[in-house]
This record gives structure tokens, C-alpha cells and sequence, in this order.
């Protein structure tokens, strides 16, 4: 994280008074987010609400991950989005919303997808990475870059009326798992269908994303009990949470002592990709 300043100007004062009065944030901890760097990979559904309160709670510099451009049917949950800027890169459409909200906010747009070059070239640069994409191929190669780079992965995924969220922190050791303690491999393609074809509730979207920014926060702060080490599922429909406690795999491919996945050799022959709904 880069050096603290404590100087705040009297507009920031006031955009952030709010955070100040709380005793686990303060003055300090607004410091703190003003030096974090944040990298959200998929600016769709649930980089929307994402980027969104990171920017309005301060995060200095997000860095934004999307190589697609906007269409007419993002829009129904991917809320950082305008009917105006349907063809706009997602980077700059969403690009343009943070600085709505808040243009004290460094952003660093990055419209590419994310192959393992690219992960190998970006994740350093960042202090936590979050992973809004809902496809196989790029979750595991963020899961699997993230640990071996050293850097927090904060993820949820979304479906019909279902969500979950999680933050892998495997590469600090025991007892986090790392996210293929979870998944050990990816399911047969087509055995779990897609937001577009299984479709997905907007709403609960951006609850998930809104719990991302939460745990981002936290991480970031110092404060609370996170996610790593747990699993949080969400049943929309009947309004049920779950926490599952997760534990370190022994023979986990990524983190266990006789770990086979050492770089991300395997993910250079699959094909690149970085999908930002749900």
C-alpha cells in the first residue's frame, strides 16, 4: 500500500465525515483507503455496485478490467451503466459513473482480457483484487494468479435467485484456503449454465457486489472478521443466508505441501477471456 498522508483538504472532510465518526474507521483508516489500490477484474453486474462504493468510500486508485462493450441488456443489473453509453467500452462507461460520484478517485482503466500475461502483469500493482466475471476459465485463473502473486482475492458469484461470496487469502498460509481448497478443478463445460441462459433477479446482483465492496473495505481497514475461511451462500427467494466454514486441503493442487500448480503455465493454452456479467 502506498505511504499514508493524513492532510485532508475541507472537501474531504466533508465527503467522508460520516467514515471519520466511526472508531474502527477514522481518520486513519480514511487515510489508509486513500492509499489502497484496488483492482476490480469484470465492470458488469457485480463490478457495478463494486466500483461504485469503493469510489464513494474513498479507495484512491481502482484499477478496471473489461475488454466488452455495453449492451442494451447489461442494464437490467449492471447499475453503474447508462442507456446513452450502450456501445461505450464497459471501462469507460463505467469509468464515467465513479467520477460522477466521486472524482477525487485515480482510476486506471484497463480495456483487455485478462489472460495469464495480463494477470501476471497487473495483480502486483494492486493491493486487493476482486473478481466480478462469471465464467470458469477466468475465475480460476484469478484464483490461481492471485495466490501465487501474494495478493487477497475478494469473489461472488451470482445465479437466478442465488449468490455467494468468499475471499481467498491462501497465499498467507494456514489456516486460509486458497480458492481451489473450494474448486479443485473446473466443471465439465455446460454442466453449470450461464446468467444468459439460466437468467438472473438484477437485484440480487448488486447485493452481492455491494457485499464485495464491503469485504474490500474491511480487508483494507484492518476491521471485523472477514469472509476468508468462509463460504457465504444467499437464497434470494426464501431470504436465507448460510455461512459455511472452509478448510485448508492438504492435498489442495494450488496450496497443499505437494502442490503441482506452481505458475500459470496451464492457463497460457486456454483461451483468454473476461466476461463482466452476471
Amino acid at each position: 500500500m502506498a505511504p499514508m498522508e493524513l492532510d485532508f483538504t475541507d472537501s474531504e472532510l466533508q465527503r467522508y465525515s460520516r467514515h471519520i465518526l466511526l472508531r474502527e474507521v477514522g481518520a486513519i483508516g480514511q487515510a489508509k483507503l486513500r492509499a489502497a489500490r484496488v483492482l476490480v477484474v469484470g465492470a458488469g453486474g457485480l463490478g457495478s455496485p463494486l466500483v461504485l462504493y469503493l469510489a464513494a468510500a474513498g479507495v484512491g486508485t481502482i484499477g478496471l478490467l473489461d475488454h466488452d462493450v455495453l449492451e442494451l441488456s447489461n442494464l437490467q443489473r449492471q447499475v453503474a451503466h447508462a442507456t446513452s453509453r450502450v456501445g461505450q467500452r464497459k471501462v469507460d462507461s463505467a469509468a464515467e459513473a465513479v467520477r460522477a460520484i466521486n472524482p477525487d478517485v485515480t482510476l486506471e482503466l484497463h480495456p483487455r482480457r485478462l489472460d495469464a500475461e495480463a494477470a501476471e502483469e497487473l495483480i502486483p500493482r494492486y493491493d486487493v483484487i476482486c473478481d466480478g466475471t462469471d465464467n470458469f476459465p477466468t475465475r480460476f485463473l484469478l484464483g490461481d494468479a492471485c495466490h501465487l502473486l501474494g495478493r487477497s482475492l475478494v469473489s461472488a458469484a451470482v445465479l437466478r435467485f442465488e449468490g455467494q461470496l468468499s475471499v481467498f487469502r491462501g497465499h498467507e498460509g494456514a489456516p486460509f484456503p486458497c480458492h481451489r481448497c473450494l474448486h479443485p478443478e473446473m466443471p465439465p463445460e455446460g454442466l453449470v449454465p450461464s446468467c444468459s441462459e439460466a437468467g438472473v433477479l438484477g437485484a440480487v446482483v448488486g447485493v452481492m457486489g455491494t457485499l464485495q465492496a464491503t469485504e474490500v473495505l474491511k480487508l483494507l481497514l484492518g476491521v471485523g472478521e472477514g469472509m476468508a475461511g468462509r463460504l457465504l451462500l444467499w437464497d434470494a427467494l426464501d431470504m436465507r443466508f448460510r455461512d459455511v466454514r472452509l478448510r485448508r486441503d492438504p492435498a489442495c493442487p494450488l496450496c497443499g505441501p505437494g502442490a503441482t500448480i506452481r505458475d500459470l503455465s496451464a492457463h497460457r493454452a486456454a483461451p483468454a477471456m473476461v466476461c463482466a456479467a452476471p
